[in-house]
């Protein structure tokens, strides 16, 4: 597969919002929100930027075979689904909620300070588990993989310092989402809320130009569907 790398800026983001006190950035097609040229980049079909203020969250509402991996930038997310997770996520944990057939849950900033986070959603393969699950992963080390059982992604959380260069991932797709910092890729310098789709990412590195954090997913499979 040939290297193509596409930039989208934070300003490029869908606006998006459910309610007082919350303010949504969408990187593709959700909702209201439709570009038939921008529905999904691999397995990975939602990368959303989330802020809350306090008091402020999302009601209980359904999902189904999809894969929701939330990582917070700062604040604390409180989590309760149908599966009797009742959790708070905080900066360096990795959320993941495997909806299965079928799951419920409710997302809230119950603390008194703003909560933004990122929260990216994948579609697992046709032969993953239907049964609902969930995790959290507390303190992530920079560099760990986190990979997702049921579809071909894993997430990578990098913290490089400055000056420092990251591999990327030689995968058929990976997706780069600055949370902190910048970093240049390719030639084009990253700040938070951009994001690089890349295909044919062999032999790719990412340099930081201070001290930076990013989410990579590497994919090696697109959704199946019917």
């Amino acid at each position: 597969m040939d290297r193509v790398m596409w930039i989208q800026r934070s300003g490029a983001r869908y606006p998006g919002g459910e309610g007082a006190g919350i303010e949504t950035r969408h990187a593709f097609s959700f909702s209201g929100h439709y570009d038939p040229d921008n529905v999904r980049f691999g397995s990975l079909v939602a990368c959303n930027e989330e802020r809350l203020a306090p008091g402020a969250g999302f009601a209980e509402h359904p999902h189904r075979d999809l894969e929701i991996v939330t990582w917070v930038v700062e604040g604390e997310l409180t989590h309760q689904d149908s599966t009797g997770a009742r959790t708070v996520v905080r900066p360096g944990d990795v959320q993941r909620l495997s909806a299965g057939g079928g799951v419920r849950h409710t997302e809230r900033n119950a603390g008194a300070e703003p909560l933004t986070f990122v929260q990216m959603w994948l579609v697992p393969g046709p032969d993953a588990a239907t049964d609902p699950g969930y995790e959290v992963v507390r303190g992530i080390a920079d560099g760990t993989p986190y990979a997702l059982e049921r579809t071909e992604a894993v997430l990578h959380i990098r913290r490089p310092a400055a000056g420092e260069r990251v591999a990327l991932p030689a995968a058929p797709w990976v997706y780069a989402h600055v949370v902190r910092g910048a970093v240049r890729i390719g030639g084009e310098t990253l700040t938070p809320g951009d994001a690089a789709r890349i295909t044919g990412a062999r032999g790719l590195q990412a340099r930081a130009e201070g001290p930076a954090e990013l989410l990579v997913w590497e994919m090696r499979a697109e959704p199946v569907y019917g």
